[in-house]
């Protein structure tokens, strides 16, 4: 049995999707930080670049790639790269790729909308979970696996359906892998921060799955209450050096998973209600 004190997220060689920018270019970061080796990947080959050339500037190294998530033969190949450049396997891998939507009830989001945010938010992470999952088990050393949720996984926000169902597969998934590897040596933590400052919501408007009346809302509720990308990845890799499952970074998606646990109905109710008052 592997102690779950190991220190994963420490010269870890890492493969981080979405790290062309916000928690992805923040994970980077402070992975290089702690001595490790970055593929950078991002659908926005750019976007991986400028994050790789600026590890690269302060004396880490870095590899930038493109990989489309929702393409599980790109995944393959992101692995297949990886491992060429690291020269094995990595020991932790960061499935972080997503987009924000909102803005539309149920029966009035277009189906395109809901194939969209799940292509990507859910079988982004389903992909890397199924590509990378094997390598790091046969491996047989510590290895860490990070998928990026929500509170949304379990806030049931009205107007947001398609996002929090990805969302709750996410971690859905991220608990059944966790008990799967159990014993292995390879540890799963799932992110769940409430808001974060980032340009999520502004590249899912670019998209067209959220709404401007969502985008206007979220990015003042970043404003006010949001916490930096680099405390959440920071408060991240620590949680999965501890061994914990859950990172729950703000308070408030710690007070809302509690609340959910022990009243879901009562809370549900009131998240309808609250809405209601305040749109």
């Amino acid at each position: 049995m592997w102690p779950f004190g190991a220190k994963r997220s420490h010269n870890a060689d890492a493969v981080i999707t979405g790290a062309g920018s916000g928690i992805g270019a923040a994970f980077a970061a402070e992975v290089a930080r702690r001595g490790g080796r970055v593929v950078c990947s991002d659908i926005d080959p750019t976007a991986a670049s400028a994050t790789a050339e600026a590890l690269a500037g302060h004396g880490a190294q870095a590899l930038a790639l493109r990989c489309d998530v929702t393409d599980i033969d790109a995944v393959h190949r992101l692995a297949d790269e990886a491992q060429a450049w690291f020269g094995g396997p990595p020991t932790l891998v960061i499935n972080n790729a997503g987009v924000g939507a909102g803005g539309a009830v149920i029966g009035e989001t277009d189906l395109a909308v809901w194939r969209r945010v799940l292509d990507i938010n859910l079988w982004g992470p389903i992909h890397g979970c199924h590509v990378f999952a094997p390598i790091l088990r046969t491996a047989g050393r510590p290895a860490g696996i990070i998928n990026v949720a929500s509170a949304a996984a379990f806030g049931a926000a009205p107007g947001m359906a398609a996002y929090n169902v990805s969302k709750a597969g996410t971690l859905s998934l991220s608990e059944t892998l966790a008990a799967e590897l159990a014993g292995t040596g390879v540890h799963v933590t799932a992110l769940c921060p409430t808001f974060v400052k980032t340009n999520i919501v502004t590249s899912g408007a670019d998209d067209g799955v959220i709404s401007a009346q969502s985008r206007d809302v979220a990015e003042t509720l970043m404003r006010w209450i949001g916490f930096s990308a680099d405390r959440v990845a920071r408060t991240c890799l620590d949680t999965l050096d501890r061994g914990g499952l859950y990172c729950m970074p703000q308070p408030e998606a710690r007070i809302g998973w509690g609340i959910k646990r022990f009243t879901p109905t009562v809370y549900t109710r009131a998240a309808g209600l609250t809405t209601r008052v305040t749109t």
